[in-house]
């Protein structure tokens, strides 16, 4: 209940706070012919449970001749690298929060295809709600291995406190302004996974 109430009134806070960046972000967007302005995309969240997240849009939906979606370095706008450098794209996460389908603090909701992928100590990650960040976020995020980050995120469920949240916000606004670990080497984002060949203990 204390972590819900302190999700709430930080998630309504900020909001009414960045408004003003929230509608610029928009209209950017707008003008930049990036409709719909917001990506929507189903994930899944507590115990698996499938939820509606969505961002300011930062890449475009450009295939190929095959229909493929074009790899995410030639879809990536530059006003979008810009919103995800300064994670602008995820202040729209907020209303998720509010709705109770995310928490401010907890494993990143991932894509749905990965659901089968997790070996069983992995797929712990959903025992809490996905969040805006977590303690991979604040330990890597994108600059570090899958395993590693499932291995933060697994730990955050075992260890998870209303004082290692607070701990993760402030070091989440201190890599916001650093803008560090935004993506892998030699990725615009961050590579698939594709599964695990490391065995458990």
């Amino acid at each position: 209940m204390l972590k819900r109430s302190m999700d709430v009134i930080i998630a309504l806070v900020a909001l009414l706070l960045l408004f003003p960046v929230l509608i610029v972000c928009s209209v950017i967007l707008y003008c930049l012919n990036c409709r719909p302005i917001f990506f929507k995309q189903t994930r899944p969240g507590l115990h698996g449970r499938n939820f509606n997240m969505i961002k300011f849009r930062s890449m475009t939906d450009n295939k190929d001749e095959n229909g493929e979606l074009l790899p995410d370095e030639q879809r990536l706008t530059p006003f979008g690298q810009f919103i995800r450098k300064t994670s602008i794209d995820e202040l729209p996460g907020l209303w998720c929060v509010l709705k109770g389908d995310m928490s401010l603090v907890g494993p990143r909701p991932l894509l749905v295809e990965y659901l089968p992928l997790y070996s069983t100590n992995q797929a712990r990650r959903h025992e809490v709600k996905p969040g805006i960040t977590g303690w991979a976020q604040v330990n890597g995020r994108n600059s570090i291995t899958w395993e590693a980050k499932f291995d933060l995120d697994v730990w955050y469920v075992d260890n998870q406190s209303l004082w290692l949240d607070i701990k993760i916000l402030f070091l989440t606004v201190k890599k916001v302004f650093a803008q560090a670990d935004i993506s892998a080497d030699g990725e615009a984002t961050m590579s698939k996974f594709t599964g695990s060949n490391r065995k458990e203990k």
